[in-house]
């Protein structure tokens, strides 16, 4: 009898065993599992503002955040650089080159103001690196006035021939895939450029070669009220798709300074988005690309731009990012 009653308590404890671990292992299946790489490690260059990035989430939902605290939309690449801007003082920077004499000033809130109507921060690719290709282009910035620009009524249409366009426009953009923009190598002058202008319109241009190789902006849009006396940030994403066949571009803003990212614009380059000079212009640089060319490429410079405008900007960085992967 009493071994009778050692065999049921024993079966009793072994199952009551056996029910709590089952309990603790249905637990652990709840948690996120941890990884090292989940971890994000960085060393950044006295002599300039970029940082190298070691390692990142693999999380397909990235939630991070990058060293200004803004919101990261697509994870950096293992292995890939992240640049950002110095905000103790931008010149400061072995990598950020300015294409024209802009004088910057310091504001009472931390950010620089600039007053040259065509402004060009170029961050490079430093030597012996990979050039910049799939981004994440991010920066904030407040326009304090417009200046008239020569074709101000007619903001978002075509331009004329072999005329760059930043001459017809009030605008802040950032591009990439792009080399030197001048007379001497024009078929450097390569860009995609992620646009919005201060009606709150936005759009995308690309540009084959300087300057006959400008296209007619596409993906245009109202998206938000006039830009003028208030913070807003700027998010422009460009990364190969198909293969790299085609070139899937994205735009985002914050517009109340929130850290809150709109998407604005989603397009695609896939062919037939053509340079709208005739051909014999367009043929005359000898660049050997077609009219609808699909910058497919990398390039050494991403170049934040404005034209027109009096603006203060801050916390401005390049990443380069894991593309999403193909449905």
């Amino acid at each position: 009898m009493l071994f009778k009653s050692m065999v049921v308590m024993a079966f009793f404890i072994t199952s009551f065993v056996a029910m709590i671990a089952l309990q603790y292992h249905l637990q652990l299946e709840k948690i996120e599992p941890f990884s090292i790489f989940d971890l994000q490690f960085v060393t950044a260059d006295s002599k300039s503002s970029s940082v190298h990035n070691t390692t990142n989430s693999t999380n397909s939902k990235h939630t991070h955040s990058d060293k200004f605290g803004i919101r990261e939309l697509y994870p950096t690449k293992l292995g890939g650089r992240e640049w950002y801007v110095n905000m103790t003082n931008p010149k400061n920077d072995t990598l950020l080159s300015f294409t024209f004499d802009a004088p910057i000033n310091r504001e009472k809130d931390g950010s620089w103001q600039i007053t040259n109507p065509k402004v060009r921060m170029n961050v490079e690719t430093p030597t012996g690196m990979e050039p910049w290709k799939n981004v994440e282009i991010t920066g904030y910035a407040k326009v304090i006035s417009v200046n008239a620009s020569k074709n101000s009524s007619d903001n978002n249409k075509t331009n004329s021939a072999n005329q760059d366009y930043s001459q017809t426009l009030n605008d802040i953009a950032w591009y990439a895939r792009s080399g030197r923009h001048n007379s001497e190598t024009p078929c450097e002058g390569t860009a995609l450029i992620g646009g919005i202008h201060t009606d709150g319109s936005v759009g995308w241009k690309k540009s084959i070669w300087f300057t006959g190789g400008y296209t007619d902006e596409r993906a245009l849009n109202k998206v938000t009220k006039p830009l003028l006396g208030r913070w807003i940030g700027w998010k422009v994403v460009i990364y190969n798709i198909n293969n790299n066949t085609a070139v899937k571009m994205e735009s985002y803003i914050d517009e109340n300074n929130t850290n809150h990212w709109k998407k604005v614009t989603g397009f695609v380059d896939n062919g037939g988005w053509y340079a709208n000079t005739d051909d014999v212009t367009f043929f005359s640089a000898g660049c050997g690309k077609p009219k609808d060319y699909v910058i497919t490429n990398p390039g050494d410079f991403v170049t934040f731009r404005t034209d027109n405008i009096i603006w203060n900007f801050k916390n401005l960085s390049v990443r380069e990012i894991k593309p999403p992967e193909p449905h």
